[in-house]
């Protein structure tokens, strides 16, 4: 018997050749490098522990196509599992789960997995994907706690406490916990982002702007989407101190580009494109270039946290396939399976119709769209970063809607929240001049 990379009990079939591979694959994921693709390597060891590894990272592919490229491997991985552990059994069955589309059922399996087996990081990360889909923020800190007293010595366990303490609001343990693993191990990117997302949250813009600068020498050999998404952060950062060439130049370089086909380097261009464009800057022909790649997404309606973004940029780009996109999710609203289908029928769909609404100037419509799915848009997953693009839209809509008071109500909290941004004292000087109060804006911005 062997261990991996964090002392599990690993089932190899063909000897220990392939263990480099599988810890390849158990390291990269939790430290989100590009190596745990490695993994492939390994597709005709038998061993379902690393088909059931190469099944996850064909899911990862968040497509349509993704659990057909899957099923064999996980076929596989399924037909030897009774050869493996009791861990390894688990993590099968919740990597087959996800690929049926039984996501609660894969989310039972890891929260075994965390109580059970505590150092199985890998199950503990793929569970945080899923809750982190789902809006279960709570769900989240849960397992990675009851995973801190048996892995308190890895940093990456660190980083993903850092980040869900954050996405429930414990501001000041996620930081604490962010910054224990930065001590550990400089190079911890998850830890970077969960960090990212407190300094934004609490308004330390001008800090967060250079704590970022600072470690990213340290971002060689990430994926595509940790790289990408640390540096759409630092664009945040940079576009709220209304430094608009620099955020371009971010999107240009750094943002898009890296990997154009996948789903998540997409929705990090989108969604920077439009606050460019919500805050005023003229973004040139970058929408075209997108939406070439957001052309293949129309069928694809696997996350609605991400069908809501290709929506954006096929309409902002002029593309008719947004109407496609837009009849897709709708259909898929209609037929899909019980346990998610209040999100795409109640979020989604008015949320898409509001998005689509407002790329197109329709502003009263997308204010009334938008008003309704916004109260609920945590479940459709993301960060609350992420899910603050559509609450700028909807700001913007009820202020080229002439709804003035109502953008005051909303806008004025934010600037109060967020005294170092340029952009948001901009808006609301501009708002409050619409609004005949020049003078009251001293001493309210």
């Amino acid at each position: 018997m062997w261990t991996d990379a964090l002392g599990n009990p690993v089932t190899l079939e063909q000897g220990g050749g392939s263990l480099p591979l599988l810890n390849d694959f158990v390291e990269g994921f939790i430290a989100s490098e590009a190596r745990a693709i490695n993994v492939f390597s390994a597709a005709e060891d038998p061993s379902p522990i690393l088909q059931a590894c190469i099944a996850a990272v064909h899911m990862f592919a968040e497509s349509r196509e993704a659990p057909v490229n899957a099923r064999p491997f996980i076929q596989r991985a399924l037909a030897g599992a009774a050869r493996t552990t009791q861990r390894e059994q688990r993590f099968i069955a919740a990597v087959a789960a996800w690929a049926d589309a039984d996501v609660p059922r894969a989310i039972r399996l890891h929260e075994e997995q965390a109580r059970e087996h505590p150092r199985d990081l890998v199950s503990l990360k793929l569970g945080h994907y899923h809750l982190f889909n789902r809006g279960d923020a709570p769900g989240m800190l849960r397992i990675a706690l009851a995973a801190e007293p048996h892995a308190a010595d890895v940093p990456y366990l660190h980083g993903m406490l850092a980040f869900a303490w954050e996405q429930c609001h414990g501001l000041e343990q996620a930081e604490a916990h962010a910054r224990r693993a930065i001590a550990m191990r400089r190079k911890e990117p998850w830890a970077h982002h969960a960090l990212a997302h407190v300094m934004l949250t609490q308004g330390r813009i001008v800090e967060g702007h250079a704590f970022l600068r600072d470690v990213s020498e340290t971002w060689e050999g990430l994926n595509s989407f940790m790289v990408t998404h640390n540096w759409w952060h630092q664009a945040l950062f940079a576009l709220e101190l209304d430094r608009a060439d620099e955020v371009l130049e971010l999107h240009d370089r750094q943002v898009w580009g890296v990997a154009k086909d996948y789903t998540q380097d997409q929705i990090n261009a989108v969604s920077l494109l439009a606050r460019l464009e919500l805050a005023g800057f003229d973004v040139g022909d970058r929408w075209h270039d997108l939406a070439t790649y957001l052309l293949s997404r129309t069928q694809d309606q696997v996350l609605p946290f991400l069908d809501l973004q290709y929506l954006v940029g096929l309409a902002r780009a002029g593309r008719p396939e947004a109407d496609v996109l837009m009849a897709n999710i709708e259909a898929r609203a209609a037929t899909a399976p019980e346990h998610e289908r209040a999100v795409w029928q109640d979020v989604c769909v008015p949320a898409g119709r509001g998005l689509l609404a407002w790329a197109r100037g329709e502003h009263v419509q997308a204010v009334r769209q938008l008003g309704q799915a916004l109260p609920r848009m945590l479940e459709i997953g993301g960060s609350h970063a992420q899910r603050d693009l559509f609450s700028q839209i909807h700001l913007d809509a009820l202020i080229r809607s002439g709804q003035l008071p109502g953008a005051q109500n909303l806008l004025q909290p934010q600037i109060r929240s967020q005294p170092e941004s340029r952009r948001l004292r901009r808006q609301g000087s501009q708002l409050y001049a619409a609004l005949g109060l020049s003078q009251a804006a001293n001493r309210l911005l």
